[in-house]
This record gives structure tokens, sequence and C-alpha cells, in this order.
């Protein structure tokens, strides 16, 4: 199975597989298109404006926090 490197990990949480990582990106965009589809009231609620909800929508299936790839 091929691994992925994580180079701002702790050494013992580095490697992860590939299914890992695609498991991860399917998830970040079923999330963000949830987001999408929110409305302002809703948004406000999170304490998101529409401005920002659309940035995180708008960011790419791998751009994602350091933490979400163990």
């Amino acid at each position: 199975m091929t691994a992925v490197t994580c180079t701002n990990a702790p050494a013992a949480k580095r490697s992860f597989s590939l299914l890992t990582w695609i498991a991860t990106a399917v998830e970040t965009r079923r999330e963000r298109v949830a987001l999408s589809q929110l409305d302002a009231h809703h948004l406000n609620d999170l304490g998101l404006t529409p401005e920002q909800a659309q940035r995180e929508v708008d960011r790419p299936i791998w751009d994602v926090p350091s933490h979400w790839q163990y």
C-alpha cells in the first residue's frame, strides 16, 4: 500500500495510507458542500460570515488542517 508523508507531524504519525487520505478528502468535500448550502442565519450560528464560508468551500480538498491528516 502507498503511504503519504506529512512532514509537520510527529514521527510516529507521519505515514498514513492512501485510503485514509482519500477518506479524508471525500469527507472534506461532503462537509464543504453542506457548508455551501447553509443560509446566512445558519452561518451566523456557526460564527461565520457568508464570505468566510465561501472561502472555505472554495479550498481544494487536500487543503485541510494538519491534525486531520493522521
